[in-house]
């Protein structure tokens, strides 16, 4: 066994012929193109808010010159005792005549922060600090803009800035036990929920979830810390870091919904149905702002039930209900928009991802797009009554922005290859266009309704001269062994020539409803791979997103069987190509894509020379409750499917040169996996190869830690596969 904490110092491969270095496909900060400023709509409908090039004010825009029209907020300008000398993120208040603004952010997971948060008010010019307690999370300005509800360990306070106070609305608040209005780390990682604060509309009301943990397992892992870290040498005693973290099969979270009087300062909680096991992944106020539409989810993810509660009486009627036969995926369900008198959600129960729209007494009014296609997004209708949204109607690797009139007719707003996004103001008039493709690199672009342009606003011409002669990504589709088409990309080395043999890199990933192969701009490791000397292909074999759901349904309660044998039948495909060594090939995958390279590398027969996994999941049993359960049911449930789809079972069939990397400090997908699989081929006296990413996490944003990877990678398949 090798342990490697880091790469010696040796030199670099050489560059490639374009003069790019590793850090140039691996650095993000280099790799990525330039994105524009974060437009926001404003309430007139044709302007929008954006910061300053030097980060320090909030600009308004017009939609259609692209110019600036005036200053909504600068911290030069600032009058009054309290000034702040930066911000890292801020929102409007509805009415827009406060802001709420934010710094000294503190990263807790992957998308949670505690900071300290001060509102701004626009016509006086002042500003004020929320509150003087400790760093807080989840702070929401009220439509006024005269309140901010925010959590502070735990429990939910609102300061009222006109009467400086600040009161707590809940007490019994505690870490590792009772959590308001912010979630909990599975809700955070796996419904993608930031807090579940919300104000009613004429601010009488707050809403909020309690998250009661007690039950939940506590999850310990040592806290080392990277060198790049300040002081990481300064205490020579690892800080122990601990949080609750569901396994699958473990108790979760007990959630229920409350609401808050602002004017009793009563709490009461609401009369839904909530199994101690069921899940709360969505919940805001209606169109009119004055009831709570609430969805349940039942712990094995096949049951949605929605219902429109009265936040004053508790009084919680159902709506509407939806089953599958498998999972109901959040892609689906949380696409929802509540209008004043009816709403607009997403469903999968023609074998589709489609929008249906419903009045409040759950009676369906119409179903809004259709066909053999998927909405990937819902951006809104207009005043007119025409509907905005994202699409796969053009191929599932492409997304195309569209408009759908009300007797249902599309028209397509944007290129039909390639991948469009939208972000429309708040009228509708316009929209800024983000387009790539696999050969263009992102740009920014301001339409009309109509998808004429209007004004260029980044079209990252001096990044694409930079890039013109690095590896590109082609498409094609490949047959599993069922005579499926699965699609696929291939990126062929620099300087190629097809009439020589290259060594073959599957890249893979194929978690249910993922998807890898896309039509957009990529630009990042495995392009470096290719540039090395590699042809680096992919598939997207069965239970991967955005196909058909008895596409993607194939996998339930059977995860890693048919994606490990549709993995080995896209690299047969490449291995047989003129240009490929069939006797060189290997695979990498990251997370999900790590399982992958450790269930093909032990199948039996496959044509894998090595492999190498990036924080790979070892065993389903050691992964979380809501994302394993969604696809497997519970371990009691599903016993077989466990078993079958473990790669710390299959370690027996393990057979070839393995390098296994992760971050220390990974609280996705823990280091434990890595240990747990290391562990037992060293029991079987198995060779392997690994690298710790001290302090690191699951992404490797951290300082170098990407550049480290690939570099790590490229030397093991330069010794093991190419020689």
């Amino acid at each position: 066994m090798i342990m490697a904490a880091a790469l010696a110092a040796a030199p670099f491969s050489p560059a490639e012929a374009s003069g790019l270095t590793v850090a140039d496909y691996c650095d993000v900060s280099l790799a990525a193109p330039k994105r524009v400023k974060d437009m926001r709509p404003m309430a007139d409908g044709i302007s929008y808010c954006a910061l300053s090039d030097d980060g320090r004010a909030i600009e308004v825009f017009s939609y259609k010159t692209g110019k600036k029209t005036s200053t909504l907020f600068s911290l030069d300008a600032v009058k009054g005792d309290v000034k702040i000398s930066d911000f890292d993120g801020y929102s409007l208040s509805a009415n827009e005549k406060k802001i709420l603004l934010w710094n000294n952010e503190e990263k807790i997971y992957r998308r949670s922060f505690t900071a300290e948060f001060y509102v701004y008010d626009v016509m006086r010019g002042t500003l004020a600090k929320v509150s003087q307690r400790g760093p807080q999370r989840g702070a929401v300005i009220s439509n006024d803009g005269r309140m901010v509800a925010y959590t502070y360990e735990n429990n939910i306070y609102v300061a009222n800035l006109d009467y400086k106070t600040d009161v707590a609305v809940t007490t019994d608040g505690m870490p590792n036990k009772i959590i308001y209005g912010i979630p909990d780390w599975g809700y955070e990682e796996e419904f993608g929920i930031d807090n579940t604060i919300r104000w009613s509309a004429d601010d009488s009301m707050l809403a909020f979830v309690r998250f009661d943990e007690t039950d939940v397992p506590e999850y310990r892992f040592d806290n080392y810390r990277s060198w790049c870290d300040a002081g990481a040498g300064a205490d020579p005693y690892p800080a122990a870091y601990s949080y609750k973290y569901p396994l699958a099969g473990y108790p979760n979270s007990v959630v229920s919904v409350h609401s808050y009087n602002l004017d009793t300062r009563v709490v009461k909680k609401m009369d839904l149905p909530i199994g101690a096991t069921d899940y709360v992944p969505s919940m805001e106020f209606d169109g009119e702002g004055s009831s709570l539409m609430v969805m349940l989810l039942n712990r094995d993810q096949n049951e949605l039930r929605l219902f429109k509660v009265n936040p004053g009486s508790t009084v919680a009627r159902q709506v509407l209900v939806e089953n599958s036969s498998a999972w109901l995926s959040p892609a689906a369900y949380q696409m929802v928009e509540y209008r004043k008198q009816s709403f607009v959600i997403g469903s999968e129960r023609d074998g589709w991802r489609h929008l249906y729209e419903y009045d409040y007494n759950g009676r369906q009014l119409r179903k809004i797009t259709s066909g053999d296609y998927n909405v990937t997004a819902y951006y809104g209708r207009s005043a007119a009554g025409v509907d905005y949204v994202q699409t796969t109607s053009t191929g599932a690797i492409n997304r195309v922005v569209e408009s759908v009139d009300r007797s249902g007719r599309r028209s397509t707003l944007t290129a039909k290859e390639g991948t469009s996004a939208a972000a429309f103001s708040g009228n509708f008039s316009y929209f800024l266009l983000t387009y790539s493709s696999s050969t263009t690199p992102t740009r920014y672009t301001v339409c009309n309704a109509k998808g004429a342009k209007v004004v260029d606003v980044e079209l990252n011409e001096e990044y694409a001269a930079k890039y013109a002669s690095a590896p590109k990504m082609e498409f094609l589709t490949v047959k599993n062994d069922d005579g499926q088409d699965m699609n696929a990309f291939i990126i062929k080395p620099s300087g190629f020539d097809p009439s020589k043999k290259y060594p073959l890199m599957m890249y893979q990933y194929n978690g249910p409803d993922s998807q890898l192969v896309e039509n957009r701009w990529m630009m990042d490791g495995i392009f470096y791979v290719a540039s090395q000397g590699y042809v680096v292909a992919a598939v997207d074999g069965r239970g991967t997103g955005n196909r058909s759901r008895e596409w993607a349904n194939v996998v339930y309660k059977r995860l890693g069987q048919y994606e490990t044998v549709d993995q080995i039948a896209g690299a047969r495909y490449f291995a047989s190509l003129p240009f490929v060594d069939a006797q060189r090939t290997c695979c990498f995958g990251w997370s999900y894509g790590g399982y992958m390279t450790l269930m093909e590398l032990s199948q039996p027969g496959n044509p894998f020379k090595a492999g190498v996994a990036m924080a790979p999941v070892t065993d389903w049993h050691l992964y979380d409750s809501i994302y394993t359960e969604r696809y497997m049911s519970t371990p009691q449930q599903n016993e077989s499917g466990y078993e079958k789809g473990s790669a710390l079972g299959r370690t027996n069939d393990m057979n070839k040169p393995l390098l296994i990397m992760s971050g220390t400090n990974d609280d996705n997908v823990h280091f434990d996996n890595t240990l747990r699989y290391t562990s037992r081929l060293t029991d079987e006296s198995k060779l392997f190869e690994m690298m710790a990413f001290t302090g690191w996490e699951h992404s490797l944003r951290m300082c170098n830690a990407r550049e480290m990877l690939f570099r790590r990678l490229v030397k093991f398949l330069d010794l093991n596969v190419k020689n």
